[in-house]
């Protein structure tokens, strides 16, 4: 077994916040690319003045990357903040009655198949080793050292966001007026499509094709919805 596969193993260090911070960018730009395209569509069906287009869409991502950092950093503060508290009831009991949480290693090992003297005596060895991390990897599979960071998930997210954002905002704003929505249709949905088999891809999920399918359908129904009513709009001159 080569370095290269035992750093790309899940329980190798830091697995746990490499994949909260890449999980946290697929999803950032997916909606991104979704959430600014629908907007500067519908708005494009209403107007075609690109003054109007581009603040509709400034703002759909400046809010929308302010609100993915939010929801980033509360999600993962929780998160956080309930692995901490259980490490510090972990250590506590650990201090308070060792022999317990001894007799407690053991009979997990030995519920796992091996014989009780065998599980007392791999329990005792880890103990020894470092008591703390052998019963936050048997009992909580918790990593002292290895707990996700809500301000890098916050960060992540909303550059996430703000890139996949982009993309729509310049394929509807750079294109002459009559290619404006078939540009933007075409460059939103293969970007999807790409997020969508990242995202499965990141994932461990076998269906690659059918994950990034689901993105692609979703995000045409958004984008053809918000069209449909701006140019309601548009034409019976609501707007």
């Amino acid at each position: 077994m080569n370095a290269e596969h035992v750093i790309d193993e899940p329980h190798a260090a830091g697995y746990t916040e490499r994949m909260n911070k890449l999980r946290a960018g697929v999803l950032g730009a997916n909606d991104g690319i979704v959430s600014v395209a629908a907007t500067v569509v519908g708005v494009a069906g209403a107007t075609a003045n690109p003054a109007a287009i581009l603040t509709a869409g400034a703002a759909a991502l400046v809010g929308g990357a302010l609100s993915m950092a939010l929801g980033e950093y509360v999600s993962v503060s929780s998160q956080s903040d309930s692995h901490r508290a259980l490490i510090a009831k972990e250590k506590q009991e650990l201090e308070d009655m060792p022999e317990a949480e001894l007799r407690e290693l053991a009979e997990i090992y030995e519920g796992k198949g091996l014989s009780a003297a065998t599980a007392l005596r791999v329990a005792e060895e880890l103990t020894e080793h470092d008591a703390l991390a052998a019963h936050l990897d048997a009992e909580l599979n918790i990593d002292e050292e290895d707990i996700v960071s809500p301000w890098n998930a916050a960060v992540a997210s909303a550059l996430a966001f703000t890139v996949g954002a982009v993309l729509p905002l310049l394929a509807i704003l750079l294109p002459p007026e009559a290619w404006r929505i078939p540009v933007t249709f075409v460059a939103v949905l293969a970007a999807l499509g790409l997020t969508g088999w990242l995202g499965a891809h990141l994932g461990g999920a076998p269906q690659k094709a059918r994950a990034a399918l689901r993105v692609v359908v979703g995000g045409a129904l958004a984008l053809a919805a918000t069209f449909a009513v701006g140019s309601l709009l548009g034409v019976t001159g609501v707007v």
